[in-house]
């Protein structure tokens, strides 16, 4: 069902300086920052050789984001984005085997422009999934 990681997400509370660290003391190549107002955040993404990172900030006081970061203030890794053939394919086989699909368990368009679903953490050991359909 997985595919390759399509991206690791890190909450970040400023987002320019961030980006700044990626790209002046890393090296990385970063995207221009893109406000997504129906999840809550603005990204970038770092390109890397075999996959991205994606960084985070809130976008208003009522983003998933910010309570994350309100436990975290310095940041922190936020999620793991996987790739799928068929997202709906997966969330039923997921469901069907007892994962739980956070929101209404269907898929929203994401940064990419492609549908994604969240799974619930405690279902993963702690760990928020997103998955992508590619």
């Amino acid at each position: 069902m997985l595919g390759r990681v399509n991206h690791v997400a890190i909450a970040v509370p400023d987002i320019a300086a961030a980006s700044r660290a990626y790209r002046e003391t890393l090296g990385a190549m970063v995207s221009v920052a893109q406000a997504l107002p129906e999840h809550g955040v603005t990204v970038v993404f770092v390109e890397l050789p075999n996959t991205k990172v994606e960084l985070l900030e809130p976008l208003g006081e009522t983003s998933p984001i910010a309570s994350f970061l309100a436990k975290n203030p310095d940041g922190g890794m936020h999620h793991i984005c996987y790739e799928v053939a068929d997202i709906l394919a997966a969330r039923d086989q997921l469901v069907a085997k007892g994962a739980r699909v956070l929101g209404d368990g269907d898929p929203k368009i994401g940064a990419h422009g492609k549908p994604v679903l969240f799974l619930h953490p405690k279902d993963f050991f702690g760990t928020l999934i997103e998955l992508e359909q590619v």
